[in-house]
């Protein structure tokens, strides 16, 4: 498989990840030792990544709601051929997320190392189920 097919196929990966609260596939596309930023309370926040995989594993996933994805690829820079900046945008029940991963080429796969986050927006919650 081409590298860029295998970027866009990670890149999947974490979208069905997040969309379906799946610890075990987040681990998949993260490096072992990959960290979580942000910076929305005035201080930036560091989450580890095993921090981050049991915050996941405990919520509701969108997908137990059904929630309608709309998740895509806003950006892809290429810092080299083993070296890529992807900015994804993401909804997750009523948050709106821009993420900025950045991930490393190694042994035929990408990885994520680094994510910095910032959730953009709440909105209401929109799911394909019937209205009642």
């Amino acid at each position: 498989m081409e590298i860029h097919q295998q970027l866009i196929k990670t890149i999947g990966l974490y979208f069905d990840a997040i969309y379906d609260c799946d610890d075990k596939l987040l681990s998949e596309v993260f490096h072992p030792q990959a960290h979580l930023f942000d910076a929305e309370q005035q201080e930036i926040f560091v989450d580890p990544l095993s921090s981050f995989l049991q915050d996941v594993a405990s919520r509701p996933s969108p997908a137990s709601i059904k929630q309608v994805r709309d998740d895509r690829i806003l950006m892809i820079d290429w810092l080299s051929t083993k070296s890529v900046l992807v900015k994804v945008q993401l909804c997750s029940m009523d948050n709106l997320f821009v993420d900025h991963l950045n991930l490393l080429y190694q042994n035929n796969k990408w990885l994520i190392v680094a994510k910095i986050w910032h959730c953009q927006t709440t909105q209401p919650v929109v799911t394909d189920s019937p209205q009642i």
